[in-house]
Formats: structure tokens, C-alpha cells, sequence
């Protein structure tokens, strides 16, 4: 993993797994950031939520990143969302990317056990 991002991962339950991810996500570290996050859902993970919430930057590249984790996570039946607080610099990236309409985007992260 680069210097530019972080990954950390974090077990809510059997079910629910959280993965914040700080600083940036660009074309030089997108595929090394995916794979990490790959590398630390377990199968048993029904929902994969990516806090990007301090994620500084976030290119082309890294949009990418997102819809591709998003289809990898599909096909082993998982859920994707992702949380970015509507003040993040990287949300308008998003919204103007179409992200929203394909991935659910939360605010922030609600770790209660009946959240959707």
C-alpha cells in the first residue's frame, strides 16, 4: 500500500463489515487500495461499507476503484455502500460521477444493528 491512503477495517458484527479509508485514492494507488479492500472482507460479509470520510482526494481512477469493488463484491453476493459526509470535497466528485444512483452513499456512519 502507498503512503497516500490508509486502510483500516473494522468487524460491526458477523454480517457487517466497515473499511475507512483515509487520505488519497489516485491512478497510483487505486489498484493496491481495491485490493486491500478486497483482502479484508470475509466471505461470511453480507455488507462491505467503505468510510471514505477522510479521504482527502479522489481521481478518475478512483471512481473507478469504486464501481469496480462494487461489481467484485456482487458477484459474491455482498453489498457496497458507502459513507461520505455531504460537506467532503470528494462528495461532489461523486454526485457529478453518478456514483450515488448506483452505490448508496450515507452521510455517516450508523453503526446501530437495524440500519439501512
Amino acid at each position: 500500500m502507498s503512503e497516500l491512503a490508509r486502510i483500516e477495517a473494522l468487524a460491526l458484527d458477523d454480517a457487517r463489515l466497515v473499511v475507512r479509508v483515509s487520505g488519497e485514492i489516485d491512478l497510483s494507488n487505486a489498484r493496491d487500495v481495491m485490493d486491500a479492500i478486497g483482502g479484508a472482507v470475509p466471505s461470511e460479509a453480507s455488507l462491505v461499507i467503505v468510510d471514505l470520510s477522510e479521504t482527502l482526494y479522489l481521481d478518475s481512477a478512483g471512481i473507478a476503484m469504486i464501481f469496480r469493488l462494487a461489481q467484485r463484491l456482487s458477484y459474491l453476493r455482498q453489498e457496497l455502500r458507502l459513507v461520505v459526509p455531504k460537506h467532503a470535497a470528494i462528495r461532489a466528485v461523486l454526485e457529478l460521477t453518478s456514483v450515488p444512483q448506483v452505490i448508496p452513499v450515507q452521510d455517516a456512519l450508523i453503526e446501530s444493528p437495524d440500519s439501512n
